[in-house]
């Protein structure tokens, strides 16, 4: 099989390619460029999930970043295990084809306990006293010390957050480069973020992405160069675009109003208690799964949603099964977001109630995705002294919580989930352009044209 690597740049679009990616743009001119049409939901894992099986949702069964496990009765975001995709992976197919064939896998999601020969991916650790403590999970198990000796511990503050920044894409590139010359890997995907943050927080029109494209611009050049020097063949695409939104809508509150929510108090906030609410939603970005315990309420739950400004459409079970969204784990009503708009997670109605986890960066405890964790309070002007103050806690032994994030969705800019075509949508770029012959191709056809390249077909 030919060596191949698969570099994910978040974000990517037609219309930012050409704007300060001198590095990229180059590729993409030697090469060829196709739209991708996402799945629904355009979301990371759902996406990542769909190129990787070369199915939908309804067949690999990840209908979102997150979902509500209905054996527990809890809502689960950002899981890693990879016996949660269903389904044959593009290693699996390919190591049937040849004995030979290895793959590595760099930072995309479900990245653990999976068939490749190479993982690595964020793993914290967690100890008793609080601490959030950065760190990475590996397959082979040494290369967790060996990589983190080089390249220095992982930056995980800077891979989300309101720190989120270019060092860790940075970190995760040179850890791919790293594991190339120890491992020689047939195929590799490395997942670049970078852009995805910037884009959420800025908007993907604003005047100060320059800077941010040609750092990631760097980063991805950095790998194209490496790799075509080894004579791989190099695809670089993009799981999702992301659109302008300046509209927040808070589903849960709306269902609360009408007597379907119930919340459990602690500590002086409200949690929310899926399992025994009639209606809530799983938000995540523009796309959000409506749990309905009593199917009575299905027509009455689809009505509220519709009528809701901001709302662009709520999938019933014919329509969900049209877009490939009829799995178990899905909402019995997928409500989809205008253009402009995207949906929230939040349930209470005053903010003095909301949970001590609102205001952290708390990916697991959310009961629906929160881009307002990369931002930090603006409101208050000693928010930064305040964190400093914490960290010195931190480091003298003691319990902490920083609560640095605003509950203020209106600072959200940019967002997706949707299925985004034409400037703003994904899109593929293949140094072999062979690999791509028309100009568009489905979600699902990136499997084809990933295994098109491993495979022998121009040699």
């Amino acid at each position: 099989m030919h060596k191949t690597v698969i570099i994910n740049v978040v974000g990517l679009s037609r219309r930012l390619l050409g704007l300060h990616t001198p590095s990229l743009s180059a590729f993409a001119a030697a090469g060829k460029v196709a739209s991708i049409r996402p799945p629904l939901p355009a979301v990371t894992c759902s996406v990542q999930a769909t190129y990787l099986t070369g199915s939908l949702p309804s067949g690999h069964g990840i209908v979102g970043n997150g979902w509500y496990n209905r054996d527990e009765c809890e809502v689960r975001f950002w899981r890693q295990s990879n016996h949660l995709v269903q389904g044959p992976k593009i290693w699996d197919a390919a190591r049937e084809l040849d004995s030979t064939f290895t793959a590595a896998n760099l930072f995309w999601w479900y990245n653990m306990y999976s068939s490749v020969d190479v993982a690595v991916t964020p793993r914290p650790m967690y100890p008793a006293d609080g601490r959030k403590i950065p760190d990475v999970y590996t397959e082979p198990v040494h290369l967790r010390a060996s990589l983190q000796e080089e390249l220095g511990r992982f930056p995980l503050f800077h891979f989300w957050g309101p720190g989120a920044s270019i060092k860790s894409t940075r970190w995760i590139a040179d850890a791919a480069l790293r594991v190339d010359r120890e491992f020689d890997p047939t195929l590799t995907l490395i997942y670049l973020p970078h852009l995805d943050y910037v884009l959420q927080r800025l908007g993907p029109r604003a005047p100060e992405l320059g800077q941010e494209l040609l750092d990631v611009d760097a980063v991805a050049g950095d790998l194209i160069t490496y790799y075509s020097a080894c004579g791989a063949r190099i695809l670089v695409l993009s799981e999702y675009g992301i659109v302008p939104v300046s509209r927040a809508i808070h589903l849960n509150r709306h269902f609360r109003e009408q007597g379907w929510i119930r919340v459990r108090e602690e500590l002086g906030g409200e949690l929310l208690d899926p399992g025994a609410s009639d209606v809530f939603a799983v938000a995540d970005h523009q796309v959000a799964h409506v749990y309905v315990r009593r199917k009575e309420l299905v027509p009455e739950a689809a009505d509220v949603i519709g009528s809701l400004p901001g709302v662009a459409d709520v999938l019933h079970s014919d329509v969900k099964r049209s877009h490939g969204l009829d799995h178990r784990r899905a909402g019995e009503l997928v409500a989809v977001a205008a253009e402009d708009s995207w949906f929230t997670y939040y349930y209470w109605m005053d903010d003095a109630l909301a949970p001590d986890f609102a205001r952290t960066v708390d990916i697991h405890r959310k009961p629906g995705y929160d881009p307002a964790e990369l931002f930090l309070n603006p409101t208050d002007r000693l928010m930064k002294a305040k964190i400093a103050f914490t960290l010195l806690k931190k480091r003298l032994g003691f319990r902490y919580l920083v609560r640095g994030v605003p509950l203020d969705a209106s600072l959200v800019r940019g967002s997706h989930g949707l299925v985004t075509t034409g400037e703003d949508g994904p899109i593929l770029v293949a140094s072999d352009a062979r690999l791509v012959p028309g100009n568009a191709l489905d979600a699902t056809e990136v499997y084809h044209t990933m295994m098109a390249s491993l495979r022998e077909l121009y040699t």
